[in-house]
Parts: structure tokens; sequence; C-alpha cells
């Protein structure tokens, strides 16, 4: 490839879009715009390697549901509801099976503090209709003979399904490469081109000017570190560090078959027999360092769930940084420049949330029309109101 890339307004028609981040939000968006728009994604590093490789691919929209975040739980539940077409459409465009498991999920209470915990939350839950029911200790067990020898019962929650999200980069990438979509690993964007109030291209870190007639801000963790902008267009957007790891368990008789939401922990089996537990919770920044007390935390909250994960030989730890924004909720829309668009600050829901983002971000960006569900997500929202109009 050249050193220099260059481009014209539009070829054969088609808008020049250029999407800062090929993570899955990222990916999901170019997969959508490809075929309608000439799409070129940038990453800072491997495509699907940041928070999106270091998740545990969670579908969570009921359970973790929390007063205030009304808004947050419709948008999950309507990106929940888009899940099976979504996976059969990657299948079909990729070849790979991202794994959409609907065993669902339990949130465990190990003690009488625990359940009345849950308790309290379930009756916000419940106002909100979602699909959640209280188990007793032995139709809990019933479901997962391995917990701990006295448990208080558990919230299951039937529509709180699970993907691979590793898979799930993959399948994007592919499918967005085969719709004609470009990738760039490896190439770093500085800054946003603007002119004369709009976002006319980007500049990557070698100097390289790339025009586009749309830019899309979808870096993730690193959103708010693309020059170009104002500082207060910038997307409030932070590093949440989350150390992870994941325990071997046998394929064929594995430990867990549910999610299980435990107290101090989340274990997410997969089919190859890896048990997922994560994650930290961290404002470090960008620190990458796995430590002692990270580990500790995190083993010591699946034995208490599941005793006999300490026979588990460990597969493997890591680190990711969840891009979470003032609020901890998406930030999605048109940016203060004709031209851009956000897609960033999705915290523990890129997942969760990639399809009603790839999807409502390309009828945004090709047919200028705002569906319900992202309107409450805009970047307007942390500005004054002056600045905002």
């Amino acid at each position: 490839m050249s050193d220099t890339i260059h481009s014209i307004a539009t070829i054969r028609g088609q808008p020049l879009v250029v999407i800062i981040g090929a993570g899955v939000v990222g990916l999901g968006i170019a997969w959508r715009l490809a075929g309608r728009a000439t799409v070129t994604v940038f990453d800072r590093g491997k495509a699907g390697a940041g928070a999106s490789y270091a998740a545990a691919g969670m579908l969570a929209a009921c359970c973790e549901a929390e007063p205030g975040e009304e808004a947050l739980v419709a948008l999950g539940r309507d990106s929940q509801a888009r899940w099976p077409a979504f996976a059969d459409e990657l299948l079909q465009a990729s070849g790979i099976d991202v794994e959409l498991r609907r065993e669902g999920t339990l949130v465990l209470a190990l003690t009488a503090d625990d359940q009345g915990e849950i308790a309290h939350r379930l009756e916000y839950q419940r106002r909100l209709d979602l699909p959640l029911e209280w188990l007793s200790a032995a139709a809990t067990r019933a479901r997962e003979p391995r917990l701990a020898g006295k448990i208080a019962g558990a919230l299951f929650s039937p529509e709180d399904h699970q993907v691979d999200n590793r898979k799930l980069a993959q399948a994007l990438r592919i499918a967005a490469e085969a719709a004609g979509a470009t990738i760039h690993e490896h190439r770093p964007v500085k800054e946003i081109v603007v002119q004369s109030g709009q976002a006319r291209g980007v500049v990557l870190e070698d100097g390289t000017v790339v025009a586009a007639d749309i830019v899309v801000l979808a870096a993730g963790a690193w959103s708010r570190t693309i020059g170009g902008l104002p500082p207060d267009r910038r997307p409030p957007v932070r590093p949440v560090k989350g150390q992870m790891l994941a325990l071997r368990m046998d394929a064929a008789a594995p430990l867990l078959t549910h999610v299980l939401w435990a107290p101090g922990a989340y274990l997410v089996p997969r089919r190859d027999g890896r048990l997922i537990v994560g994650g930290t919770v961290e404002e470090k920044g960008f620190d990458d360092t796995i430590t002692a007390g990270g580990m500790l935390t995190l083993l010591e909250a699946a034995w208490r769930a599941v005793p006999a994960v300490e026979e588990l030989p460990i597969d493997e730890t890591w680190v990711g940084h969840r891009p979470g924004s003032r609020d901890d909720a998406p930030i999605l829309g048109p940016g203060p420049l004709d031209g851009l668009f956000y897609a960033t600050g999705h915290h523990r829901n890129g997942i969760l949330l990639a399809p009603v983002t790839a999807d409502a971000m390309a009828r945004l960006i090709l047919d200028d029309v705002v569906e319900q569900a992202i309107k409450p997500f805009g970047l307007e929202r942390f500005l004054p109101a002056r600045a905002a109009e």
C-alpha cells in the first residue's frame, strides 16, 4: 500500500465513509454500510483485539437493569430481540457460528443478604416488565448441580443469553470485507480533518491524509484521544480496566451450562470447555497489568459459587479496557460537525448492543433516520444547553 491514500468526494455515487475503530461496533457498522457506501476502517491495532476480544459475550439486558437506566434497558432489549437474526445473517455472510447460547442467566444468592439485594433490584426490574423469575435453592440446584453446598437461591433470566465475542469479531470482519469494506490494521488515526465546519477525513499517525464524506468515531476507550475536535466535542469516554481469566473444563461434562452471576464475579461457560471468569472494574487508565489481587478476587468469588473450579487448570489471563462514558451508557448519533458520527462509550454492553448499534447507525448515516431506541444517547446530553443547540 502506498504511503498516501488518495480519494475523491464519492466513488460511483457512493459516499466515502471512514470508520475509526475495528472492534465489534466499528466492524458491525462497516458491514451494514458496505454496498451502499465505500467504507474504510482504521484501527490502532489488530481488528477486534481491544475490548471486543476481552469481553465475556454476555447479552444481559434484563438481570443488570438498575434504577435510572430505563432508556438503556430499552436499548438493550431492542438489541436482544435482533440478536437471533443477526447471528444467523452473520453465519451466512462469514461461515462462522458466533455460538448464540440460549440457556439464560442465573444471578446467584449465596446468603440471605445476597437474596435481599437481588429482591430489592427485582422489584424495580418487574416494573419494567422484564422476564425474571426467583428460584428456590432446590430449583436453582436442579439447573446447576455443581453449585456450592449452601445457597439461598437465584434469579433466573431466561432471555439473557451469550455469544462467543471473539468469534463475533472474526465473523464481522469477514462479513464486512466480503461486503466490500476495506480494513487497515495497525494504522492509528491521529486526528479528524475539519474544514468549514465539516468532517472531511482523517489524518493517520504517519501523516497520511484520507479524505471522506463521513467519519464515524468508534474507537472505544481510545475515542477521546483522537484529535481534531474541540475538547468539549470529544466524547467523554475513559478506559475502565477489567482483569479476566479462563479456566479449562471438560467440554463433555462442563461444570456450568448457564451464565452465572455470582457475588463478586461472573462465570460464562463456552462450548469448547473454556469457563470465562470476570471481571474486575478498575479506574486505572490504560494500565494492562495482571495483578495477584485481581486474580485472587475473581478466583475466590468463583470458588465460593462453584467449589469444583479449584481443580481446573488456568487456560488464559488477560486485561481489557471498557469504553466507559460519563454515565456508562453509549454515545450514539451525529456529532457537532456535518459528516461526523459517534458510536462509542458502550462500557460493559458492546457485545449486547452490537446489532442495534450497527443497524441504527447505518440508517442514520445513509438514510438520515434516527431510530427511537438511540435518541436518548446523543453527545448533546453531556453538553451545556446552549452548546448543545
